[in-house]
């Protein structure tokens, strides 16, 4: 059988807290915070409940800078990552285990219209609105439909490499 390792999570959800930003020991911007996620339980002798679970994620760099900057208490927060669970030694002696969700991507879920803090600083906070890098993405021109284009046409279908 072959070596399949694999470790994805998804989860949408409500955050339980303000995101808490912080910087490592090498100067790297770590925020976490909680987050609520709702789940259906069925059972044969009782009608559908709802349960909630509660999840400590963090995430690093620009993504923790962006969530720092955008989301409150009670946000709809959509998250995928990746599950950690480590592990310390207490005073006692006593091995502890926690789990964490590690974000890799974090997208809006509410509108605008559903949270007005949406797109604007924390009040208090002194920082600029966050503005994404444009990790490659292509500039066009403002000369509109006027611009003409060095499109060279193929005569036949054998020219293709394909």
């Amino acid at each position: 059988m072959a070596n399949f390792n694999f470790n994805k999570v998804m989860l949408g959800g409500r955050l339980t807290n303000d995101p808490e930003l912080k910087q490592s020991q090498s100067g790297t911007p770590v925020a976490a915070f909680r987050m609520a996620v709702g789940r259906r339980v069925m059972s044969k002798t009782s009608p559908e409940q709802q349960q909630t679970d509660f999840f400590n994620v963090k995430c690093f760099f620009k993504t923790a800078e962006f969530v720092s900057r955008y989301f409150r208490k009670g946000s709809s927060i959509f998250v995928v990552g990746s599950v950690q669970i480590s592990n310390y030694t207490d005073q006692q002696g006593n091995k502890q285990y926690f789990t964490e969700i590690l974000a890799e991507e974090i997208q809006f879920v509410d509108s605008k219209s559903e949270n007005p803090s949406f797109g604007a600083p924390a009040s208090g906070n002194n920082a600029q609105p966050y503005v994404p890098d444009n990790y490659g993405t292509p500039s066009y021109s403002s000369q509109g439909a006027s611009e003409t284009h060095n499109f060279s046409t193929l005569s036949d279908d054998d020219d293709l490499p394909f």
